[in-house]
């Protein structure tokens, strides 16, 4: 029991700490970047994203973690916890994959790599503002998505470890 409740801990802060960065995405950054010019606006994704896909290791640290956190509860835990205790972790593993890590890879990754293979440069205004609508408005829905569950995900793991 202490190897689970030594995961759910790291998965819980982790998964936190992934339910934090989705949610400055969707109330800082993502307004922020609204405010500015499409060639901007692409142009400022470009080299946020290019952080992330260069594999900051604090970032890889806590979106890998997190993944790997929440497994490792959820297989010590699944023998160990019965009843309400059981489902919570469940629950807030099927919230976690299902809502955050899918639509990260379904979704957010693939329009992030479709903006990095763009010459903005090479784009006119008109081009520039089609690409723009065509990635902005998907990505912030699936941002709002991921930042929704992942923070449901972390209250349900905070939620159990409350309760053992």
């Amino acid at each position: 029991m202490a190897t689970m409740h030594t995961a759910l801990i790291i998965a819980t802060l982790l998964c936190s700490l992934a339910a934090g960065f989705v949610f400055a995405f969707a109330t800082v950054v993502m307004p922020g970047l609204r405010k500015m010019e499409d060639g901007d606006f692409l142009r400022a994704f470009q080299l946020i994203d290019g952080v992330i896909q260069n594999n900051q290791p604090l970032f890889m640290l806590m979106w890998v973690g997190s993944i790997a956190a929440l497994l490792a509860a959820i297989v010590l835990g699944f023998g160990a916890l019965a009843g309400v205790d059981r489902v919570l972790l469940l629950t807030a593993g099927m919230v976690y994959f299902g809502g955050v890590q899918l639509p990260t890879f379904t979704v957010n990754v693939p329009l992030n790599n479709q903006l990095k293979r763009l010459d903005v440069d090479a784009l006119d205004p008109k081009e520039r503002r089609s690409v723009r609508e065509a990635f902005e408005p998907r990505w912030n829905r699936s941002n709002s998505i991921r930042t929704a569950c992942a923070s449901l995900s972390a209250a349900l793991m905070m939620i159990l470890l409350i309760r053992l």
